[in-house]
């Protein structure tokens, strides 16, 4: 397989795993939640394949995205164009990263749902982290489209 086959693999499979149903029983929360991070555990994968394909040029030693994307990166031109869409707190990569770090916190970043179980009305306009995901994984793949054009000129 090759590396951008991989990536679309694994966006595909993120996308994938929201489309499951939450069910109707005493687990749907815990399920919700586990849908939720899965995807996103698969959208970071998908983020570290991308970073190896966009820089399997440079052969470099190392794809994690956190040191690709730090200040210290490889000073290559695909590097930098995500670099600057991290630091863009509206752009798809900036939520991404946001995201990424709170998965790998010890909260994680589903939540429960408050509201229903605890009697109370929610109010707000945080949107469900699924249809968040599913914002992010368009606008990853089309900002991966024009990142595939750049890597290919190359």
């Amino acid at each position: 397989m090759t590396q951008r086959s991989r990536t679309n693999q694994l966006l595909y499979q993120a996308e994938l795993l929201l489309e499951i149903p939450a069910g109707d029983d005493e687990h749907r929360e815990a399920r919700r939640m586990a849908v939720e991070e899965g995807a996103l555990a698969l959208f970071e994968l998908a983020l570290e394949s991308l970073l190896r394909e966009v820089t399997e040029h440079a052969l470099l030693a190392h794809h994690d995205w956190r040191e690709l994307l730090g200040s210290r990166g490889a000073g290559i031109a695909e590097l930098q164009r995500l670099r600057e869409l991290v630091t863009r707190p509206d752009s798809w990569l900036a939520w991404l990263v946001a995201r990424l770090e709170a998965l790998h916190d010890s909260e994680g970043v589903a939540c429960r749902a408050t509201g229903a179980a605890q009697g109370l009305i929610a109010v707000g306009s945080r949107a469900a982290l699924a249809d968040e995901l599913r914002w992010c994984l368009g606008e990853a793949k089309a900002e991966i489209a024009a990142l595939r054009e750049t890597s290919e000129e190359w």
